[in-house]
């Protein structure tokens, strides 16, 4: 069988200096394959011979230990503990009960937890992996999966390398701090090759994992997946253990807080009950055992998990794909957004509309271009030297990539300049590549009459500094005066009014005997000014209503942008995101001011456009808002973006636009670049953390009643029977609880839910004000029911305390239908508490009683195994249930009204006193 991965050390032969092309071409020879790369059937027969270009996973199975670690969780232990109580008095069946439930919940929640990470790794498909290659002499854009030893790999500024290579031609700097853990870039070119050297460090070879920060070059892939540096790491490398989210920490908590009030109550009341009461060992341990498994919260875990894993996805299907489970609790927190502009804001669709030379005006309709000019002529040969957009190779030749560039050489071969790439390549000596800190980017060319020419374009206030001369109408140069540099100011600042983006070109023609510059500061000087050329990019129209969603929630909009002030202004203007006059910043105003003064500008409250802005002010800006107490969403696209992205709380990379280095850094993607799906997003991350509070609040709210019948066993001191069986409490929990806490957790988001403000940075899921509406309002209530429906049949049949219930007794039928008339009332108190947990603040009327059709699902197979366990004679001799009489469930059938009404008038309350403290607030402003 052939063999297509090159041994590394045939890639790199030589010493320094050039390498030999027989070098290169021998390797070439030896991946059988050539410098325009394979073609694409050639590619599709190596991958089905090396496989896909992926790590495989390694470190064994987890499952066993993911398993385990249900049967270790805090709820679990308590579990156990009952278990062994019961075993330990000999009351066998409740033990084997208990331990059941234990398997029960730790398969459902291992189960869950299980679904929840395949839901997040399969966002994956939202974000491949992409790799630009030569296949049949033209470049394509594939999966980077599909990379095979032999292909040509065209490798961009801020590109995620995805095999190991060899480098053709041209020059980049690699991030390899994933292999090597070195910050600092490191320059690999073709022109270099080192023997002799630790392979990492071979300056003719870039690898699988790492990222180019600057520059462009080919390289041949002589090693795929398992086969390249970063597999072989991956080899030795075990599996990362998940990381536990700040909810699943506070669930946690809060377990082992319950766990620890329930033994310190079942250790005190068994010595009190015995003692105290009267009650014998055997009944004072089935308290304890009781209480213990009352106080148990079984599907709390799995369906947080399972709630968070629901909302990722939804997310995704919004567009936003979140990295990570607990990053959706923060968007609900969310109360500064730091945007860029074009891209986020815009379509992202550059089109030049007017076109400035010393030679006049000229403007371009979408259908139709100006007439030929001397001036726009070489504009043009400029734009289209300094330029790296590409033709595809579709039948339409349509050009790709940046759309600043793209609009460019559009206009370029509107005014009739044919894009050659290969011809474009060959000519191309040199390239000085876009920075943000100098605003600008040049190439050096040769010329068609063999003059070498320094092109360059970019930011006017970068460019026009370094021009000298300008080209008059003629086609002459001619000095640049004062009066014409003002002239051009202003011309510029009208531009960036009308929300048009400003670029500036030039040239410059070397000297003979001038040796080729080595530094962008040696070879952009001493321009001439060709012209100045205007470009818009429209406002997405669904931005607007996403900017005014925002202000209404109460999160502020800060516009960073590398653009000119004024364009940016212009453009936040039209989308509402400046109300009234914003205060612009520059980059070089930002660079002079302290911190104090940042802080202060920051928390004005004014409309705020960062212009002309870098990275470094971004990760400035990020931090000081976060040393203020805020929530930070940060945009970011380019490599230089990642330290902003990684220190904002939420970092949201472009999806479409966006580099790999920023990809990695964020937290949220977009896979549209659309700004109104950072407000959506938000909107459902506030949404699935609302969600998660109500079904906390819906499972604690049954401790109570769970609870109230062992306490009012043992403090009657046994002169009333136990009203709740340890095994048809166990069939509560697990029979009627865990389905409506699911559909729970997709309830429709209530009324107003982006009228609210933030919640607070830090601010627990689980707070006292919950605990007491579930345990002292709702719990207690449903509890008063419960114990109400089973003294009802008691005393119906002639009960009086301490008459005797136990088995052959004349009450022991009736003492049968009593206990489960308890868990009827709990089952129909639970019914309503589904629904009052379905609004904190807003009438079940406002968001409709039908909204939820899981939730009435939940409920309908809740009730159906509550009539399982009511009219099967199997079940009776199991659980110790009798049936009930048409009278007996006519007294529960009002439960749910009274529960959910209850706390329907006290949101009713609330809202009233609310809506009057508003108003008074208003008429004392007014009166103000």
């Amino acid at each position: 069988m052939t063999r297509f991965d090159a041994a590394p050390t045939t890639v790199a032969l030589v010493s320094t200096g050039p390498v030999p092309t027989e070098r290169i071409d021998a390797l070439l020879r030896d991946l059988r394959s050539s410098r325009t790369g394979l073609t694409d059937r050639e590619a599709r027969r190596r991958l089905v011979q090396v496989g896909p270009n992926q790590l495989e996973r390694r470190g064994g199975r987890t499952w066993p230990r993911e398993l385990a670690r249900q049967f270790t969780h805090p709820l679990a232990l308590l579990l156990w503990a009952a278990a062994g109580l019961a075993w330990a008095v000999g009351i066998a069946p409740v033990a084997i009960a208990i331990l059941i439930v234990i398997l029960i919940n730790a398969g459902f929640a291992f189960a869950q937890e299980r679904h929840a990470e395949r839901a997040v790794e399969a966002l994956a498909a939202y974000l491949p992996r992409r790799a630009r290659v030569l296949r049949d002499r033209s470049v394509a854009d594939i999966e980077a999966t599909d990379l095979v030893p032999g292909d040509v790999l065209i490798i961009s500024e801020g590109e995620r390398i995805s095999a190991d290579a060899r480098v053709l031609d041209g020059g980049i700097e690699v991030d390899m701090s994933a292999l090597t853990g070195e910050s600092m870039p490191v320059y690999r070119s073709a022109d270099l090759a080192d023997a002799g050297v630790p392979l990492l460090h071979a300056r003719d070879l870039v690898f699988s994992g790492t990222t180019c920060t600057e520059g462009e070059a080919r390289a041949v892939v002589y090693a795929t997946g398992m086969r390249s540096e970063l597999g072989r790491i991956a080899a030795l490398s075990e599996r990362v253990r998940r990381d536990e989210s700040p909810l699943e920490h506070q669930v946690r908590r809060v377990a082992w807080l319950i766990a620890l009030v329930s033994v310190a109550l079942g250790a005190a009341f068994i010595p009190l009950a015995t003692l105290g009461a009267g009650l014998s060992f055997v009944n004072a341990v089935v308290f304890a055992v009781g209480l213990l498994v009352g106080n148990v919260p079984e599907g709390l875990l799995p369906v947080i998990t399972l709630a968070l894993g629901i909302g990722v996805r939804e997310l995704a299907r919004r567009g936003a794909v979140m990295k990570r489970l607990s990053a959706v609790e923060t968007l609900g927190s969310t109360d500064v957004i730091c945007t860029d502009k074009t891209g986020t804001l815009t379509e992202n669709r550059m089109r030049v509309v007017v076109a400035h030379t010393a030679g006049g005006r000229f403007d371009f309709a979408p259908d139709r271009a100006p007439a030929r000019h001397v001036t726009l002529d070489r504009m043009a040969a400029a734009m289209t030297a300094c330029n790296n957009a590409r033709v595809t190779g579709s039948g339409d030749h349509l050009p790709s990539g940046d759309p600043t560039e793209v609009a460019l050489l559009e206009t370029a071969v509107a005014l009739g300049f044919p894009v050659d790439e290969d011809l474009r390549r060959q000519r191309r000596i040199r390239q000085f590549h876009f920075d943000s800190a100098r605003k600008r980017m040049s190439t050096l060319d040769a010329g068609p009459s063999g003059a070498r020419v320094i092109h360059a374009k970019g930011a006017p206030e970068a460019v026009l500094p370094l021009c000298v001369m300008e080209l008059d109408g003629q086609g002459r140069p001619v000095p640049l005066t004062p009066a014409r540099r003002r002239q051009l100011r202003d011309l510029v600042d009208k531009l960036a009014r009308q929300g048009l983006r400003v670029l500036a070109v030039a040239e410059r023609v070397l000297d003979d005997d001038e040796a080729d510059p080595a530094r962008p500061d040696d070879a952009e000087r001493g321009l001439t000014l060709l012209g100045v050329v205007a470009m818009e990019d429209p406002p997405r129209a669904e931005v607007a209503d996403a900017v005014a969603a925002c202000h209404t929630a109460g999160i502020r909009v800060i516009v960073i942008t590398g653009d000119h002030g004024l364009t940016a202004a212009a453009v936040a203007a039209q989308v509402g995101i400046t109300r009234a006059e914003p205060v612009i910043v520059t980059g070089e105003e930002l660079d002079r001011m302290s911190e104090d003064d940042l802080d202060r500008l920051l928390a004005g409250g004014a409309d705020l456009i960062f212009a002309r802005s870098s990275p470094e002010a971004k990760l400035r800006i990020a931090d000081a808002l976060r040393a203020a107490g805020h929530v930070v969403a940060m945009t970011g696209d380019g490599v230089n973006d990642a330290p902003a992205l990684r220190r904002a709380d939420i970092g949201i990379a472009m999806g479409r636009s966006g580099t790999d280095v920023a990809r990695e850094a964020a937290i949220m993607v977009l896979t549209d670049d659309n700004f109104a799906t950072i407000t959506a997003a938000i909107r459902a991350g506030r949404r699935v953390y609302v969600n998660i509070r109500k079904f906390i609040f819906y499972i604690f709210a049954h401790a109570t009643p769970e609870i109230v019948p062992f306490l009012v066993f043992a403090l009657s001191g046994g002169a009333v029977p136990l009203p709740l069986t340890v095994l048809q409490l166990l069939s509560f929990d697990v029979g009627t609880e865990t389905l409506p806490a699911l559909a729970l957790g997709r309830e429709p988001a209530e009324p107003g839910l982006m009228h609210q403000p933030p919640r607070p940075r830090g601010e627990p899921v689980i707070r006292a004000r919950m605990l007491l509406r579930a345990w002292l309002f709702l719990g207690v209530l449903c509890a008063a029911l419960a114990m109400a429906g089973f003294f009802f049949v008691l005393l119906r049949a002639g009960w009086h305390p301490g008459a005797p219930t136990g088995p052959g007794a004349p009450l022991h039928h009736a003492y049968q239908q009593a206990t489960t008339m308890t868990l009827l009332g709990m089952v129909t108190g639970q019914i309503g508490t589904a629904f009052a947990a379905r609004t904190e603040h807003a009438s079940l009327r406002s968001i409709g009683v039908f909204s939820n059709p899981l939730l009435l699902w939940g409920i309908a197979f809740e009730l159906a195994f509550t009539a399982a366990i009511i009219y099967l004679p199997p079940l009776h001799a199991l659980l110790g249930t009798a049936a009930l009489t048409p009278a007996m469930l006519a007294f529960t059938a009002p439960f749910p009204l009274i529960v959910w009404g209850a706390d329907e008038f006290r949101r009713w309350l609330i809202r009233r006193r609310t809506g009057a403290r508003e108003a008074g607030a208003e008429r004392v402003r007014l009166s103000v």
